[in-house]
């Protein structure tokens, strides 16, 4: 049942364990999938955990807290359930565009990742770019990730679908179109719905000073904005992004019998809870953001500035 004061998804799915969200993710695969297609999933998969760990050779362990391996796989849970939302309600998805897609999903942050030998800052310096170097990362790597030329080039195009500025999408055909449509909105709904997003902005703010980004000159004035930018991100959903947010609660009315998008649920909530917070002069917002260590994660930057 229902619990309205609730994260119902991560009641559904602890995805803080990288080993619970494969085996969910090859489940969803597996109604609509054969089961040899899933083992290029797995080993992509567990070759980006070993990348954001820093045992992948050549690279430098993810320094960056917003951008880091939960979002990544937050990510590629919400586009295996947006998949099965489409395979529900539409017809089975093209069987080789499903596993690129969702090895899109695990590569679409691979350009926050440094080289070895690249030991200046952190990922955060390549926010304006990291959706380039990502691509270039699965260019590099197409051995490791056992793609062949014609796979590199779909999942390239697909990565290239969650720049958030980007018009690329309504240059596709309509299968590919469906495919970065799914992709832009699990990169959004992924990180939005996340049960510690307010406090995670707080990351997002020093990944954001570190890249030179500019319009956010504290903490408070990120989540003060991030209002706007939820606007915005709604737009893109709807408009850019054809509302493919539907397709999850297809996935979980039929998937689990609930009648409800608990996706978009849980990212209403917290943007009507930042209400709250910025509304409230009375209180300081650190006080009223308790998933994380919200002062500790501050004194740490300032004596360890990223």
């Amino acid at each position: 049942m229902i619990n309205p004061g609730r994260n119902q998804l991560a009641l559904i799915l602890d995805s803080e364990k990288p080993e619970t969200v494969i085996n969910e993710v090859q489940s969803i695969f597996f109604h609509s999938y054969k089961l040899e297609s899933f083992e290029k999933i797995e080993n992509a998969f567990n070759h980006i955990c070993s990348l954001f760990n820093g045992k992948l050779k050549g690279y430098r362990a993810c320094n960056t807290e917003y951008h880091d391996l939960k979002h990544t796989l937050d990510a590629f849970l919400a586009a295996a359930r947006l998949i099965d939302g489409r395979n529900i309600t539409s017809g089975i998805y093209n069987e080789d565009k499903a596993v690129s897609l969702l090895l899109a999903a695990l590569l679409h942050d691979t350009g926050y990742i440094q080289e070895e030998s690249d030991t200046d800052g952190t990922g955060a310096k390549y926010t304006s770019v990291h959706v380039k170097r990502s691509i270039e990362f699965t260019e590099k790597n197409a051995g490791l990730f056992q793609i062949s030329p014609r796979e590199t080039a779909e999942i390239s195009s697909f990565i290239a679908c969650t720049g958030i500025k980007s018009d690329y999408i309504a240059t596709l055909n309509n299968e590919d179109r469906i495919g970065g449509c799914i992709l832009g909105t699990a990169d959004l709904i992924g990180q939005m719905s996340d049960r510690a997003y307010l406090e995670k902005l707080l990351f997002l703010y020093y990944e954001f000073s570190e890249a030179g980004v500019e319009g956010f000159d504290t903490t408070f004035d990120i989540l003060r904005k991030t209002l706007s930018f939820y606007e915005s991100t709604m737009d893109r959903l709807n408009i850019t992004l054809d509302k493919s947010y539907n397709l999850a609660g297809d996935h979980f009315k039929t998937r689990f019998g609930i009648n409800e998008n608990l996706y978009m649920t849980a990212i209403e909530k917290q943007m009507d809870y930042l209400k709250t917070i910025i509304d409230d002069e009375s209180t300081n917002f650190r006080n009223k953001l308790k998933r994380l260590n919200v002062e500790g994660i501050e004194e740490r930057y300032k004596i360890h500035p990223h």
